[in-house]
């Protein structure tokens, strides 16, 4: 079975766009990978990024808002590792 993303946003906060944005991007740059972007309505000022129910990334946590090309990244390492990302992938500056 193909990966499964979740985007729980705050409703509260107004990030249902946000959310929006984020999943039409992870689904263009994944659209073999993916098997599902799912949005959940949440409270609190939660913007969390579930892969297969693991968190890859939280608001809270981290104290900000992932870059897209950051978090491009991180689903990357955790669904298809040997995709390019092209020019949001990283660099290795050494």
């Amino acid at each position: 079975m193909a990966p499964h993303v979740e985007i729980e946003y705050c409703t509260g906060c107004r990030w249902l766009l946000r959310a929006g944005w984020t999943a039409q991007e992870l689904l263009t740059t994944f659209e073999a990978e993916l098997g599902a972007v799912t949005l959940i309505p949440g409270s609190g000022g939660v913007f969390d990024v579930r892969v297969d129910g693991r968190m890859v990334w939280s608001r809270k946590d981290q104290g900000r808002f992932p870059e897209l090309k950051e978090l491009k990244q991180i689903v990357r390492d955790h669904v298809a590792p040997d995709k390019s990302l092209g020019h949001s992938d990283r660099r290795d500056d050494g």
